[in-house]
């Protein structure tokens, strides 16, 4: 038998209302490190707790982890990934009448592949850089610096590359000049990359998962070369570690999109959810990251806002040229990608 409501508790409920919802109800499935309040601070001040995350080391593992149940509202792909996400049922569309940023995006980050499919916005565009060789001048010397001294018999233990298919991918294809046709290589093309992802095994010090990994192996000199993001090459120069990002386009570097999607396991509230969206699409958080961690924002808003002399030094002050000059991550046929993560694998394994 269900016991009344007594006055007084009723009189309370009908004063108080509806419980607001704490900003830490909303869960975020990210890479490491994008848990900064500078980020979202509007949400900050809105919800006086940031919200909960829980970290991935690459987009092969955050895409096993939700296939195999795990639950989140969020989540943090780059382009490439997002048509795999969308055929797996894993994430839904977002509104873009919601997004109080939409129209201050860049049109060129909008263009790109995965950001919209089939007229519908599956991915709010976040940040964006470049992956490339990224060395020490001091132990990396002469005009010849290319990809190729990754399999170079001399820096043996000394190099280290992403833990993860695509990347590794990508960088072969470059380095074997079939960078153009990276997302559907032929099997001479898959050959050839794999062929040249076996000759740096013997240098390769460890794959790395974690870029804050790859940083402090950098700087206190225990590898001396590595295919990472642009973020690491700005932490190094920060921490005086003498090291620089080649940015010889004809040699190999590449552009990545990455951004939030919403995923269908989502059980917090749509309006919460598009209140972080909004504070990670402000010109604020684009001028936190241009700053602090010398990646562009997708917001262009944030251009005007941010480090001039920054913005120069990384080439982010011509868009077009940025990505114009260089090798796009892009999805890759499901055929291929599955090709790769199996022989990424025995790769590693040392076969």
């Amino acid at each position: 038998m269900k016991k009344m409501m007594t006055a007084t508790a009723l009189a309370v409920a009908l004063v108080s209302g509806p419980a607001l919802s704490a900003g830490a109800d909303l869960t975020v499935f990210d890479w490491s490190g994008y848990e900064d309040e500078g980020f979202f601070g509007a949400y900050m001040k809105e919800y006086e707790e940031a919200p909960s995350y829980t970290f991935f080391g690459s987009q092969e593992e955050a895409f096993t982890k939700l296939r195999s149940g795990f639950e989140a509202d969020l989540a943090h792909p780059c382009t490439d990934a997002v048509r795999k996400w969308k055929a797996a049922d894993l994430i839904k569309p977002l509104d873009t009448e919601k997004l109080t940023h939409w129209d201050a995006l860049l049109p060129q980050i909008k263009e790109v592949d995965g950001v919209m499919i089939d007229g519908d916005l599956w991915m709010l565009p976040f940040e964006w850089g470049n992956t490339g060789l990224i060395y020490r001048t001091d132990k990396v010397t002469g005009e010849d610096i290319s990809l190729q001294l990754l399999a170079d018999p001399a820096y043996e233990g000394k190099v280290s590359i992403p833990d993860a298919a695509s990347s590794a991918y990508a960088l072969a294809s470059l380095a074997t000049g079939n960078g153009a046709d990276y997302t559907k290589l032929s099997d001479e093309q898959f050959k050839e990359a794999s062929d040249f992802l076996r000759k740096i095994h013997p240098n390769v010090r460890f794959y790395w998962s974690d870029a804050g990994q790859f940083d402090q192996a950098m700087a206190s000199g225990e590898i001396e070369m590595g295919w990472a993001w642009n973020q690491s090459e700005l932490n190094l120069i920060w921490n005086e570690t003498p090291a620089v990002m080649m940015r010889d386009v004809d040699k190999g570097i590449s552009t990545w999109a990455c951004g939030y999607v919403h995923l269908k396991s989502a059980t917090t509230p749509d309006d919460q959810v598009y209140d972080l969206l909004n504070a990670l699409s402000s010109p604020e958080s684009g001028q936190y990251i241009i700053d602090n961690w010398g990646y562009p924002h997708a917001n262009a808003k944030a251009f005007e806002v941010a480090d001039q002399e920054l913005i120069k030094t990384y080439g982010f002050d011509d868009v077009d040229k940025f990505f114009d000059g260089s090798l796009f991550f892009d999805s890759v046929d499901p055929a291929l990608d599955a090709k790769m993560l199996k022989e990424f694998e025995r790769i590693k394994a040392g076969f």
